[in-house]
């Protein structure tokens, strides 16, 4: 079954030319216009992905993300905006947003963008697939399962966005070892963000707040001043 993208822009020359692009590749693409409407859609045809534009009328784009958010729906989000002030960029990622683009962008740009995002999900399996064994990754309190795309804190399980999950698989794989934001971006963001490392730190603040006691003093993800991050062993109290 081709992947279900959403598409939502108050300006139709824009939803059209992404709606022909993204059919080309193969994509079912719904389309809506305003954010009540997208908010509505989302929620009711479950689709793979959305694009959502920042100037939607009604509602904009940052309210249906973090409305989207707030209602549990994990949905991947990438964000359109005509704006490109780096406070506009973190605040949509910290309200819930996996990826951005500026306007005016190239229909190849969007496309990369989008397979990257989806790229993740095509290997998901079913329920009635999930294997029976599937060993994961444990570190202390937080367990992790890439084929069941499911992470854990102390046997509860974790509400995560994709990049958050990636972002926490990619730390537990190389426990212990100091990464770089800019390994990180390349890493789990497969492609170049020009140096945007605030990502980077918006997605480790947020895995911070689902993975420690107190954020502020984390055991788990350690800051290295001067050189990134690491994920470790809680030290015993």
């Amino acid at each position: 079954m081709n992947k279900k993208v959403l598409v939502v822009d108050d300006e139709p020359s824009i939803v059209t030319l992404i709606k022909y692009n993204l059919e080309q590749a193969g994509y079912e693409v719904i389309t809506a216009f305003d954010g009540e409407e997208a908010l509505k859609r989302a929620t009711e045809e479950s689709p793979d992905l959305l694009v959502l534009d920042w100037m939607l009328p009604k509602l904009d784009g940052m309210e249906v993300c973090k409305e989207l958010r707030q209602r549990k729906v994990s949905t991947p989000i990438l964000m359109l905006t005509a704006k490109d002030e780096e406070f506009d960029k973190v605040l949509g990622l910290e309200l819930g947003a996996d990826d951005y683009m500026t306007k005016p962008f190239s229909p190849r740009e969007l496309l990369a963008r989008v397979k990257a995002i989806l790229r993740r999900l095509q290997h998901v399996p079913k329920i009635e697939e999930v294997p029976t064994e599937d060993t994961g990754l444990v570190v202390a309190d937080i367990e992790i399962y890439p084929e069941k795309y499911e992470a854990y804190f102390q046997g509860n399980l974790l509400e995560l966005t994709p990049k958050e999950f990636e972002l926490l698989l990619y730390l537990m794989e190389n426990k212990g070892r100091v990464l770089t934001r800019d390994q990180l971006l390349s890493a789990v963001w497969k492609y170049d963000f020009a140096g945007d490392t605030r990502i980077v730190d918006v997605h480790i603040s947020h895995l911070r707040e689902k993975i420690e006691q107190n954020s502020r003093k984390p055991e788990y993800i350690k800051t290295i001043r001067g050189l990134g991050y690491k994920l470790e062993e809680p030290k015993p109290s």
